[in-house]
């Protein structure tokens, strides 16, 4: 089943990545901008353990098989 993912919402959320990779489990996005049709034009999501940044299509986060909404 997939995420149920409110673009107005993604800002400060937080996720789980379901295959952890270099000990980056949790994500917080941490910067959302939209363009002037009020859509998503970036996306930016950051692992708590590295702070590490990562630019993210804010889709991919419906994909369940990938991402688990909040810290798990």
């Amino acid at each position: 089943m997939a995420n149920p993912v409110n673009s107005k919402a993604l800002l400060h959320s937080k996720w789980t990545k379901v295959v952890v990779d270099h000990k980056e489990k949790h994500f917080e996005i941490v910067t959302v901008l939209f363009n002037d049709n009020q859509q998503v034009e970036k996306c930016v999501i950051q692992a708590v353990m590295t702070n590490k940044l990562y630019d993210i299509d804010w889709h991919d986060l419906k994909n369940d098989q990938v991402w688990i909404i909040g810290w798990n």
